[in-house]
């Protein structure tokens, strides 16, 4: 069994929705560190909107090729935060750029009730869970293509 190596990132308890991380860690999932990098940032300036694919009801459409969208600025900014540890992790285990999101979950956390409220509201957290790994380097293979000589059976009729 060859052990690949990776490097992790847990972000526990943040105070951001459950909902917005899904999308989030859908959206990211897949894509190079530099390249969610450059897509959080925009997210939090505005420019370019999250696909809301799951959590889409009574929601509006985007221009472009996404149907539904939002902006979610604290969540992007928890998820970048995580992302530069993510790089910063990779790095000190010996990891080589460009590096590849392997894996970007979000699960629920405890909600604990806000101190002092009279009406008993409870806070939102999210736990995310980032590992990273080296691109693979793919070698393009030449395939030898042997043609077969296909022999056509001629029938003599018989009569």
């Amino acid at each position: 069994m060859v052990e690949e190596k990776i490097a992790t990132v847990y972000g526990r308890a943040l105070p951001i929705s459950t909902k917005q991380s899904v999308e989030i860690c859908n959206f990211l999932r897949g894509k190079t560190t530099e390249e969610s990098k450059k897509l959080l940032s925009s997210v939090i300036e505005g420019r370019v909107a999250v696909p809301f694919k799951r959590f889409n009801k009574d929601m509006g459409h985007r221009k472009g090729k996404i149907a539904s969208g939002r902006f979610p600025k604290k969540a992007s900014e928890h998820v970048l935060n995580l992302v530069n540890s993510a790089e910063a992790n990779a790095k000190n285990v010996g990891l080589t750029t460009p590096l590849v999101i392997e894996e970007m979950i979000a699960n629920k956390g405890s909600r604990n009730w806000h101190y002092g409220r009279i009406r008993r509201i409870k806070t939102k957290r999210t736990h995310i869970k980032i590992v990273v790994k080296e691109r693979k380097k793919v070698s393009v293979k030449k395939e030898v293509v042997t043609k077969k000589k296909v022999e056509k059976k001629t029938e003599v009729k018989k009569k």
